[in-house]
């Protein structure tokens, strides 16, 4: 059984313009502790498609199962990050970090080693008492994730959350989050502009056209894990990434599930 399925699944949104369609007739499987990335242009359609997995907004018609379920509300199994890292600015690292521990009731002492666990993990160990604004742009996001991953989702959504850090902070955010991902499995879904990210992460690349978002081709990265640098210089990489902006750019190819 997947852990997420889509069939059928159009969202319309109400415009002073009249009505816009920003998906329409998505069909998508993903396998449980599978790592996904959605990569197309501008206005495709990639962010509401993930807010609709995390149920932020309703779907207009079609069916999203969620472990053979509908998914009809947030569910404490799902984790976001998304592009800004929202962090409280009057909390610490460790205090923002047990946030959602807090809203959901959950054993105080229990959430704390957890949270220490992940802090270490992200290689943010002794900023635990920082406040954000003493925090990088690649630290906050680390804080960000660690925030996400707090109460154990089954499945974590990232919309964009390297976009605005520098290519450097962003690639090794990159190698990190795949660390964490091969260390602690989770269901993953990314949504990216970068082609390159885009293979360089998932075990599958979704390919969407422009609006109405719809899933052009989904394409299946091979590369052996762990995911090196070097891989991006091979022509498989080459291969992956023509396949790609072939159908972003000029819309050949046909959803699949």
């Amino acid at each position: 059984m997947s852990k997420i399925h889509i069939d059928g699944l159009h969202k319309t949104y109400t415009s002073k313009h009249g009505p816009v369609t920003a998906l329409k007739d998505v069909r998508l499987s993903i396998k449980q502790n599978e790592f996904v990335t959605l990569v197309g242009p501008s206005g495709c359609g990639k962010s509401t498609l993930l807010k609709l997995m995390g149920a932020l907004i309703r779907p207009s018609r079609g069916t999203l199962l969620f472990d053979g379920a509908p998914l009809l509300h947030p569910t404490r199994d799902v984790g976001i990050v998304f592009q800004e890292a929202v962090l409280l600015e009057w909390r610490t690292v460790l205090d923002n970090v047990l946030l959602p521990t807090e809203i959901l009731g959950l054993d105080k002492v229990k959430s704390r080693g957890r949270a220490m666990d992940l802090i270490n993990l992200v290689g943010l160990a002794g900023f635990e008492r920082r406040f954000p604004r003493e925090l990088s742009g690649g630290m906050q996001q680390r804080v960000s994730l660690c925030r996400a991953l707090i109460h154990n989702p089954s499945v974590l959504l990232m919309d964009e959350p390297f976009a605005a850090l520098d290519a450097m902070t962003r690639e090794e955010l990159g190698f990190e989050l795949m660390r964490i991902w091969d260390t602690d499995k989770k269901t993953v879904i990314f949504v990216t502009h970068n082609i390159s990210e885009a293979i360089l992460l998932a075990d599958r690349v979704v390919a969407m056209t422009p609006r109405p978002g719809r899933i052009a081709r989904i394409v299946d990265i091979e590369f052996s894990r762990p995911r090196t640098i070097d891989m991006e210089f091979t022509p498989k990489f080459k291969s992956y990434s023509d396949q790609i902006r072939e159908v972003i750019y000029h819309g050949t190819g046909a959803s699949r599930p």
